[in-house]
């Protein structure tokens, strides 16, 4: 009983002195050490519970002292009896005005949810749309339809920029939300003149659709657009949260089809996050795994219910979606209805998946972290390899993002990298961008963050491809300007891998993850041999769609839609009261008692969120992390034999770059002298990348190069000098051999660079550096000759 439970020992480890031929004293070992093993993990369990209540505290001790002291100042405000009794009054004919009127939003709200389960899903864009192509008709059918965004008046397009196709998330909602609104993805790209394409979804999966069938339609889509638009560079295809990583499987799958894909809070590393602060990651292994998704889709009849992802964010945050919301909408109802109502017609449009396509979900991604791994099979595929993707990457995530943090969003750098110099080797550019605060739902509809954000990012694509290949973070340092009339400047500074998991507290934490998903995979395979032929035998389309209509979600929204009798009077009650109207004074003392009444509320609602978040961290690695479960998870370690390959020097790509050292010519020497003035100073401005991208394109020989020549020689040239350097400077003369051509290459150089005056010092030193090496005379520039003949003297006597 024991060898099933305890690693045997080989042979060697047993003892040979015939004192204990039953290798009972190793045993004892073993037991003390896993008993050792479980005090540790108690003991650090204990000090994470101080910890958790130490926050706790912090966050929420001194609330009920401040909402007394409120409530106290009120008490003490200078008053008659007759001010009062007017000022109640006052307050309960606006209270009751307000119920009404909020009882009706929420009647409408009933009423949509209503239409969307007997329409067909119509997205919530706020633009016209013409259908393109509609999956529902293909060989392989799926639930997905390609739309042409219709420019709004006084908008114009041009067929030649780079056309975007945008993909919303399929997370238990319908599509739009990256287009509900002028100031959005949508309205940032139009604006800038770019045809829009939006995937959208229908509210039922068809029958037998499967991930890899929707991949299979996406790429027809993408191909569908790049024909429309020959004359233009690739698409550029928007994943926006779950849409991220399906435009990421989509571009993997297709690497020669799709451009730069942009990933806005996406999440590709499920196990990844800082202990204390990311708590959802843990509902995978508290659930056992994907058994229970198994389970619903049965009782689906096949069909999982997305109103359960819903619920799941909804219970993130409590004090939100349960209470504050739902109390702004009713202290605010004269504003507040048209934006509440928009927003819901997004939010409770429940769709369903196919238990194909949960399975996948769970257990590639939010279980399995197979992606991350190049481990997950997309159908008859292979398993998908993020390494595949040849187009830049950009990637948007935010510190108050709480269901994607960025190590969720950027994590999967690391893990498929050994470091930066590998992206580089592989002619990859990633570029990442942290937000402070703004929360998940904020990065797609936030109106502040599209004018800003999403608008350097669709900036910053229209030259991206004449940024050297390698990892950068985009920061936007500064604004002149106000209103319409602002201008951010953008920069992109290099980064390591190192920088990448500086942003997490170190991956020990992910450990007991594995082990979740290796006791998943024994779940599902003891739910699909002993429960699930019950289960499917007793569930049948009727039982299926009574679950879906008396779920939570839905059924207390269709509670107070027209199909409820009790709701009859309430139009009429709400005409009548708009018509007489009577709000209160925004100083009636009655009315702040009640938000203070109401964010005492909220506050418990979120004191309760915090109390149930720390039980589920601890509750997990008190589970997961238990030294005697881990004896599960033997043998499914790292690979002994992954070390073991080609190093980066022996990549194809790098041993072809190398060959070409003293190889080529003009377009060759000024694309390296670019790369290393940028290197010189470890950061790019976009106002020189966008200089450089449109001489690239307006001067010869470059523009008769072509976007893939163009885009070769610059991958090209940055490995050289990533692993030569200072040969990539020595060899500039083989290059550009005559004296006119290295006067023309460095002036152009110049250009580009803008004022020496500007220069930081290392790229001065670069510059000065360049043209010694071509023999150029040295640089004259008013008040910084003296410089910058002291940095040549330095630069010519340096060994």
């Amino acid at each position: 009983m024991l060898d099933g439970f305890f690693p045997l020992p080989s042979q060697a480890q047993w003892p040979t002195n015939g004192q204990d031929p039953l290798g009972v004293a190793f045993r004892a070992g073993v037991m003390s050490d896993r008993l050792t093993g479980t005090a540790t993990l108690w003991q650090s369990l204990l000090q994470g519970a101080a910890g958790h209540l130490q926050r706790i505290a912090a966050t929420h001790g001194g609330a009920p002292a401040r909402h007394l002291a409120e409530l106290q100042r009120l008490a003490a405000m200078p008053t008659t009896p007759q001010q009062i009794a007017t000022q109640w009054g006052e307050y309960v004919t606006d209270a009751l005005q307000r119920g009404i009127l909020f009882l009706d939003v929420m009647r409408q709200v009933g009423n949509q949810v209503v239409a969307q389960q007997q329409g067909d899903g119509t997205p919530v864009l706020v633009y016209d749309t013409e259908m393109v192509l509609d999956g529902r008709s293909f060989e392989r059918p799926v639930n997905y339809a390609l739309v042409r965004i219709l420019p709004p008046a006084g908008v114009t397009v041009d067929p030649n920029l780079r056309p975007y196709m945008i993909i919303d998330p399929r997370a238990g909602h319908g599509a739009g939300i990256g287009g509900f609104k002028s100031d959005s993805q949508v309205g940032v790209a139009l604006a800038h003149g770019h045809p829009v394409y939006f995937v959208i979804f229908f509210p039922r999966p068809q029958p037998g659709q499967t991930l890899a069938d929707v991949c299979a339609a996406e790429g027809r889509f993408v191909r569908e657009v790049a024909l429309r638009h020959a004359g233009a560079p690739r698409p550029v295809v928007v994943g926006n949260c779950q849409g991220g990583w399906a435009a990421m499987l989509l571009a993997a799958s297709n690497p020669h089809v799709t451009g730069p894909v942009v990933a806005n809070g996406a999440p590709l590393s499920y196990w990844a996050g800082v202990r204390g602060r990311n708590p959802l990651r843990y509902l995978g292994g508290l659930a056992g795994g994907a058994a229970p998704a198994l389970f619903s889709s049965d009782l689906g009849n096949g069909v999982f219910d997305g109103a359960n992802l819903v619920l799941n964010f909804e219970t993130m945050n409590p004090g939100n979606t349960w209470w504050r919301k739902y109390y702004n909408l009713y202290a605010n109802v004269d504003s507040e209805a048209e934006r509440f109502l928009g927003f819901e017609r997004w939010w409770s449009g429940f769709f369903l998946l196919n238990e194909a396509e949960i399975r996948w979900i769970v257990e590639n991604l939010f279980v399995g972290n197979r992606l991350q791994r190049g481990e997950a099979q997309l159908g008859g595929r292979g398993p998908v390899d993020l390494r595949e993707i040849k187009a830049p990457i950009i990637v948007f995530a935010s510190q108050g993002d709480d269901i994607t943090p960025p190590q969720q969003a950027l994590g999967w750098i690391p893990r498929l990298y050994q470091d930066e110099r590998e992206i580089r080797a592989r002619g990859q550019r990633i570029i990442y961008m942290v937000h402070e605060d703004i929360g998940h739902l904020g990065i797609f509809v936030s109106a502040k963050v599209a004018r800003k954000e999403h608008d350097r990012i669709v900036s910053t694509l229209e030259a991206v491809e004449a940024l050297a290949p390698g990892l950068y973070e985009m920061t936007i340092e500064a604004k002149t300007g106000e209103g319409i009339q602002a201008q951010y400047v953008v920069g992109f500074q290099e980064r390591s891998i190192a920088d990448l998991r500086a942003l997490d507290d170190g991956h020990d934490d992910e450990t007991p993850f594995a082990l979740v998903a290796r006791v998943s995979e024994y779940n599902v395979t003891g739910y699909e041999m002993f429960a699930r032929p019950w289960v499917r035998a007793m569930a049948t389309p009727t039982s299926a769609e009574w679950l879906r209509q008396t779920h939570p979600l839905r059924a207390r929204r269709t509670a107070l839609s027209d199909l409820n009798p009790a709701m009859q009077p309430v139009t009429a009650l709400a005409e009548q009261v708009r018509a007489g109207r009577r709000p209160v004074a925004a100083d009636n003392p009655f009315v702040q008692a009640q938000h203070i009444w109401a964010a005492m509320v909220e506050q418990s609602f979120d004191f309760w969120r915090d109390l149930r978040a720390a039980a589920d961290e601890l509750t997990f690695f008190a589970l997961w992390a238990n030294p005697f479960l881990a004896r599960l998870s033997d043998g499914r370690g790292a690979d002994p034999n992954a070390g073991i390959g080609e190093t980066l020097r022996e990549l194809p790509q790098v041993q072809a770059a190398l060959a070409s050292l003293e190889r080529g010519g003009y377009a060759e020497a000024v694309i390296r002298m670019l790369i290393l003035m940028a290197k010189s100073r470890g950061s790019v401005r976009q106002s020189r990348l966008e200089r450089s991208n449109a001489i690239l394109h307006a001067v010869e020989p470059f523009r008769s190069l072509g976007e893939e020549e163009r885009a070769r020689i610059i991958a090209q040239q940055g490995l050289i000098i990533d692993f030569e350097p200072d040969a990539a400077v020595r060899t500039l003369p083989a290059l550009l051999p005559k004296e006119a051509e290295r006067k023309r290459a460095i002036d152009l150089v110049q250009q580009i660079a803008g004022e020496v005056t500007d220069m930081s010092e290392g790229t001065v030193r670069m510059l000065v550096r360049l043209r010694t090496t071509l023999g150029l005379e040295p640089l004259q520039i008013g008040g910084t000759a003296a410089a910058i003949e002291a940095v040549a003297t330095t630069d010519k006597a340096a060994p």
